[in-house]
Order: C-alpha cells, then sequence, then structure tokens
C-alpha cells in the first residue's frame, strides 16, 4: 500500500468541503463574533430541523452536555442513574461528578446497547434517570425503554455522541432520530464522530420549552437574564467557529451515514464466511450510522492487532475495560472481575476497523484481504 490508512480521514474529508468550511471561518474571522455569533443560532436552528426537534442548546462538549442534563433535571446527590457498563467513562463521569450514584446494568450481547430487560431489575426508590447509550452508532431499544421509564416516573437522557442521525422505528412504524426520543438528548461534536467539528464542542437536544429553558440558563452560568443568576450553572458554549463549520457538515450528514455504511457493508461481505469474527449486528428497529465498524473476535486480539499494524493497518478497541473495573468508578470495591461477564468478555474481544467516508476501492480491499490472510494463515 502506498495511501496511508487512517482510522478516520478528516483531511480528505476536509478537502470536498474546503470552500464552504473555509468560507464560514472567514465570515466568523471577519465579523470577530466569536462567542454566541449568529452562526450558532443558525446551525442550532438547522439541526433542530433535521432532527425534528424543537430545541437544540449547543455547548462545548458531549460531556458538558450531560451534565448539564442531570444539572437541569434536578438530579440530586444519592439518586440513582442507570447507565450501561459497557460504555466510555464520560457518562459514568458526569454522575460521579454530580455526586450521583451509578447503577451499572449489562448490555445486549448482539447490539452492545444497555439490555432492557435488564433495566427493570435494576430500580430501586432512588432511581430517578436512566442513560442509553447507542454505541457505535445504532440505537438501544428505545421504544421499550421509554415504556419502563414512564411505568416508574423516570427520565431517559439518551447518550448519542456515536449515533447522530440513526433512526428508531417502533412498533407502529413511527420513526424518530436518535436523541430526540428520551427527556434529553445529549451529543458530542468530537472531530471524529460523524458530526464533527474542527475542536471540541456538543450539543443538548430535547422537545420540552420549559426544560430547554432550563437546560440554556444552567449552561449559561445559571442566569437567564445577565447578571441574574438563578441557581449554581457551568459556563459552557459553542463557539462560533465550531457552529460554523458544523453547518456546513450537517447538510452532508446522511451522505457521510451512506459512506460509512457501504464501507461496513463491504466489510460483511468480505468476511462472512471467516468463522473466527463477529461482525457487527444490525438491529431491526434501529438503522446503523457505523461510528464503529467493531469486530468481535475469538482469537487472540493483540496478535490480530499487531498482524495489521505491521501492514500499516490501525486498530482500535472501544473499551478495554468495563465501567465497574475501572478504580475511579468503583472506589469502595462494590463490583468485582465477574460481576458483568458479558461486558468483560466483550472488553476482551472487541477491535474497531477503520471506517470513514473518504475510502477508495483499493484502501478496502486491501485491509479485507488482510484480515482473511490473518484467520486463513
Amino acid at each position: 500500500m502506498t495511501k496511508e490508512i487512517k482510522m478516520v480521514d478528516l483531511a480528505g474529508q476536509y478537502q470536498k468541503i474546503k470552500t464552504e468550511v473555509d468560507a464560514g471561518i472567514a465570515e466568523v474571522i471577519n465579523t470577530t463574533a466569536f462567542i454566541k455569533g449568529p452562526q450558532v443560532k443558525k446551525f442550532e436552528d438547522n439541526l433542530a430541523a433535521y432532527l425534528n426537534c424543537k430545541h437544540v442548546i449547543g455547548c462545548a462538549n458531549g460531556t458538558d452536555a450531560l451534565q448539564i442534563a442531570m444539572m437541569a433535571l434536578k438530579l440530586q446527590p444519592g439518586d440513582e442513574v442507570i447507565t450501561p457498563v459497557f460504555t466510555y467513562a464520560a457518562t459514568v463521569e458526569v454522575i460521579a461528578l454530580l455526586k450521583l450514584t451509578p447503577v451499572f446494568v449489562e448490555v445486549n450481547a448482539n447490539t452492545f446497547n444497555i439490555d432492557e430487560q435488564l433495566i427493570e431489575a435494576a430500580i430501586t426508590p432512588k432511581t430517578k434517570a436512566i442513560v442509553p447509550v447507542h454505541l457505535y452508532g445504532q440505537c438501544a431499544n428505545m421504544e421499550a425503554i421509554m415504556k419502563i421509564a414512564k411505568k416508574h416516573n423516570l427520565y431517559v437522557i439518551e447518550d448519542t455522541a456515536q449515533a447522530i442521525g440513526a433512526d428508531f422505528t417502533f412498533s407502529n412504524g413511527e420513526t424518530k432520530k436518535a436523541g430526540t426520543i428520551g427527556t434529553i438528548g445529549c451529543t458530542s461534536f468530537f472531530p471524529s464522530k460523524n458530526l464533527g467539528c474542527y475542536g471540541d464542542g456538543g450539543a443538548i437536544f430535547c422537545n420540552d420549552d420549559a426544560l430547554a429553558e432550563r437546560l440554556r440558563m444552567v449552561g449559561n452560568h445559571g442566569q437567564r437574564k445577565q447578571y441574574e443568576f438563578e441557581e449554581v450553572g457551568i459556563n459552557s458554549r459553542l463557539d462560533t467557529l465550531q457552529a460554523a463549520v458544523l453547518d456546513v457538515k450537517l447538510q452532508h450528514l446522511d451522505e457521510y451515514a451512506e459512506a460509512r455504511r457501504k464501507v461496513a457493508d463491504y466489510y460483511d461481505s468480505a468476511f462472512k464466511e471467516l468463522n473466527s469474527i463477529t461482525t457487527p449486528f444490525r438491529a431491526k428497529n434501529s438503522t446503523h450510522v457505523f461510528h464503529q465498524y467493531t469486530l468481535k473476535l475469538s482469537e487472540n486480539r493483540e496478535t490480530f492487532r499487531e498482524f495489521l499494524k505491521n501492514k500499516g493497518i490501525p486498530t482500535m478497541v472501544y473499551y478495554p475495560s468495563p465501567m465497574h473495573l475501572q478504580k475511579a468508578y468503583n472506589p469502595d470495591g462494590l463490583w468485582q472481575k465477574g460481576d458483568f461477564t458479558l461486558s468483560e468478555s466483550l472488553s476482551e474481544q472487541v477491535v474497531s476497523l477503520p471506517i470513514h467516508t473518504e475510502f477508495d476501492a483499493t484502501s478496502l480491499q486491501y485491509i479485507a484481504d488482510s484480515v482473511k490472510e490473518f484467520f486463513n494463515r
């Protein structure tokens, strides 16, 4: 191979939209409206229209989005929040920072999303919210989760950082975008995300007018009017330069998802005869936008990764340890190895291959051939 293979090709993607992006950035610089410039509201409005959601509130990053959501819902220290044990730390980090209590639930063996059949058993009188994480690019079973939440009067905060643009279809045929089904949706615009900016950024979604006002207040130092502080908030804004970039990329989001699906389809076809790997499961009730293309291996993962590395093919592991085995989120040793056996095994078996919007046929074939060479050796 002569062309470098990357997990994500942001440079190649930028070249295709360079004129639009550069013009958007130049406009912000020329007007010097770097904070709360008009491009922020324009992007929020355009994203709300895309999602068919009443309110989009920009913020500084996806972690802040989760924190603002929990603060706006007035969750109090000691309140319990149910979340999958197999996830990125940010989901649990915010729960811990606010002195809430994380309650871990095992994931589904196929989708790796929270197992909705195990949620109800984890509910106690202290439970206030469920945080489903739409892992790798497809939705958790939101229909079942919303029924449980309604039955027990719980909030639902969707972590859709990896699945923006995915569609969830209910049993009655109704379709909604990831992040717009629960009480609040949260996302990240980290550069490698399907909708990524050129720095940090995030957003919060909701359909309730009063809640949207609270979300904006909490993210603006706790003030609705300047210098009138109603409660303790935080300072978390989506800056104007990032909003200008995101507004350009939003127009291509569905195109990007389709490009990722084509890569995933190619991999699926190439690996279908390999018994040592399990390709990503695609749920019938959710589209998959393939933020990651994650295999499950039955052979030694590190040997596999080293083999590909020597061929110039990068891989990543999302995630090498479930949250109950992380010291920061299990300081008292409440959970032990063996408490969540599925997530523990996944953390040892999963590996993600490169997937992005700019793949050429030669690179894809090279990756597929190299994977097959490893298993057929």
